[in-house]
Parts: C-alpha cells; sequence; structure tokens
C-alpha cells in the first residue's frame, strides 16, 4: 500500500503498458530508486490523545465502524454517527456493547440537518469543557453507485451528491464552531476517483471532486485559525467495505435497464449493458480486504503534529494510475487507460 506522499520519475517507455501486472512488475523494479514512501510519521503521544473527541460518520460498517473501534482503542472520546441506530442495526449494538464512557453511538443521517444538529447537541452536552472545543470530525459517511450517464437517473445523481457531499458540507458546518475552539482537525473521505475520473462511475466521481473541493477551500480558509484539514483518498477497498455485493450490483443493473428510456435500450441494446455490468463485477471482487492503510491514515491526520494535506492508500496500481491522469496531458492518459 501507499499510504502517504511519494515522489516519482518514470520513464516515459514504461507509461505503454496498460495491465495491472505490467505496472506492478515496473514498480517492484523501480521502487527503490524512484518511489520513497513517507512511511516514518510522528504521531501525538498516547497522552495526548486521551483528551480529545472526535466525531466519525458513517460507523454502521466499513471504515467508520472499524476507526470508531481504533480510535477508541487509542484512548480518543468517539462519537460515531450510525445511520442505523433508532432502527437497532448490528453495528451500533456492537460498538454500543463496548460499554465506555469514551465511545458514545449517535443517530446521524447525514441528508437530514434536524439529526446533524441534534448530532452536535449530544457531543457539546457530553464534552467535559464545550469551551475548549471538539478536537476532530471525520467526514467517512458515503454511498455509491455506478452506470454510464445515458443509464444514470437524476434521481441517482442528487442521491449521491446528498450524501456523499452536502452530507460532508453539511457536518462540517455544524462542527466547525467546536472544532474552531479547539484548533482542531477536519479529515475528509474522498477516493481515488476523487481526483481521476473514471467510465461508468460519475455519479460517485463528481461528488468526491466536490469533496476535494471543499476541503481544498476550507484547508485555506481555516488556516489562519489553526484548524488543519486533510483529505485521505482510498482506493480500491470495495471487498472491505461492502459496497456491494454480487446481489447488490444485479438489483441496482436490474432497476437500471428497466427504467431507461427505450431509445436509450435500443441505440446501446442489452449486450453492451450486460457487459459493463459484467466489467463492475470484475472490480468490486479486485478491491483490497485490509482497511489498516487508511485507518492509519486517518489516525495520522488527527494526531500527528503536521498533518498532510492528502493521504493515498491504494496499490501502487492506483497510485501510478492517479499520478499519470493528474499530471500527464489529457491525451497520453486516454491513450493508456481509455482508447
Amino acid at each position: 500500500m501507499l499510504a502517504a506522499r511519494t515522489c516519482c520519475h518514470l520513464p516515459v517507455r514504461t507509461l505503454q503498458l496498460k495491465d495491472h501486472a505490467g505496472h506492478f512488475r515496473i514498480l517492484k523494479t523501480l521502487s527503490a530508486t524512484f518511489i520513497t514512501p513517507s512511511f516514518r510519521r510522528p504521531y501525538a503521544s498516547e497522552a495526548e490523545q486521551g483528551n480529545k473527541a472526535v466525531l466519525v460518520t458513517g460507523c454502521d460498517s466499513g471504515f467508520g465502524f472499524t476507526l470508531a473501534k481504533h480510535l477508541h482503542s487509542k484512548g480518543f472520546t468517539v462519537f460515531a454517527g450510525c445511520l442505523f441506530k433508532d432502527k437497532g442495526d448490528a453495528g451500533a449494538k456492537e460498538l454500543d456493547s463496548v460499554k465506555s464512557d469514551k465511545l458514545k453511538t449517535v443517530q446521524l443521517n447525514v441528508v437530514k440537518q434536524e439529526e446533524v444538529d441534534r448530532a452536535v447537541e449530544i457531543i457539546r452536552e457530553n464534552l467535559k469543557d464545550p469551551e475548549k472545543g471538539l478536537w476532530g470530525v471525520v467526514n467517512n459517511a458515503g454511498i455509491s453507485t455506478f452506470g454510464e450517464v445515458e443509464f444514470t437517473s437524476m434521481d441517482t445523481y442528487k442521491e449521491v451528491a446528498e450524501v456523499n457531499l452536502w452530507g460532508t458540507v453539511r457536518v462540517t458546518k455544524a462542527c466547525l464552531p467546536l472544532i474552531r475552539r479547539a484548533k482542531g482537525r477536519v479529515v475528509n473521505i474522498s477516493s481515488m476517483l476523487g481526483r481521476m475520473a473514471n467510465p461508468a462511475r460519475s455519479p460517485y466521481c463528481i461528488t468526491k471532486f466536490g469533496v476535494e473541493a471543499f476541503s481544498d477551500c476550507l484547508r485555506y480558509e481555516m488556516h489562519s485559525l489553526g484548524v488543519k484539514v486533510s483529505v485521505v483518498e482510498p482506493g480500491n477497498f470495495i471487498a472491505a467495505t461492502s459496497l456491494y455485493s454480487p446481489e447488490k450490483i444485479k438489483a441496482i443493473a436490474d432497476k437500471m435497464w428497466a427504467e431507461l428510456p427505450e431509445v436509450v435500450k435500443e441505440d446501446y441494446g442489452r449486450k453492451y449493458f450486460d457487459e459493463k455490468i459484467a466489467r463492475m463485477h470484475t472490480y468490486c471482487n479486485s478491491g483490497s480486504t485490509d482497511t489498516s492503510p487508511v485507518i492509519n491514515d486517518v489516525t495520522h491526520a488527527l494526531t500527528a503534529a503536521t498533518p498532510h494535506t492528502r493521504y493515498h492508500p491504494m496499490d501502487y496500481y492506483w497510485w501510478l494510475r492517479m499520478q499519470i491522469m493528474t499530471h500527464m496531458p489529457g491525451a497520453i492518459s486516454d491513450k493508456i487507460y481509455i482508447h
């Protein structure tokens, strides 16, 4: 995993390799010479962490669930926002079973302003000294979907944006008065797809590009106030976060096809549509199952004296692809990955 900032200078001739294995062979050969990950990082002491409180959204499962338990084990007071707490979801129940004063679940649907406001109220009521503020907020709650532009309804675009983008903005704005008092941290979970576009992922990419822009603007504004803003950009962790199961992919695909305008069905054909769904199955099965790089990066962003602006917990293949797609002319990256 590439979990921190790196620098890389690769010969142009290597860019002709398109497959994952080709990229891996290049990186394995050249990593000692050209790639220097910054794995040694200064962390805050356990004593310092013990006096800090953080809000983590999306703790029902995935990154959020694991992160809530991890930060609690490190001595943080954790407010774990759970979408389905009021429905007795297993994730919230397991976090509650810890029975610790320093781990508290709160009902939190980031789409609903009233739930966000209530969560902040609960945090304020449970802080030892509200005037000293809240140390951190980790905007982790998110949803995902897939589908080419002509296959995706406007309702789907809006639904994904409401959670991933506006939910991040909504929670951050509600927490900022407390974060400012603590001169604390805002950590936003974006994605490698917040830096590079991908076919059939436009609803997700749009929202994560937005999270990147929001984070940059906020970082500029908060600098003089002592608040640090970081973005964590995970690679493919679908297998670890249970975002998609074969059954869920099929359900999304069936609904998508059923709702398509007839002209789109006729122009593309079912064969083309099914091929794209099969590709999504392959992508979902290739993801990493180890979330520790993401958890470690979020922890660093919350505890380091000088946290990074961006963290890149992803396989070398995806890191290299991101560098090519964000730093090379579009004509070159398109030739490698699209054409």
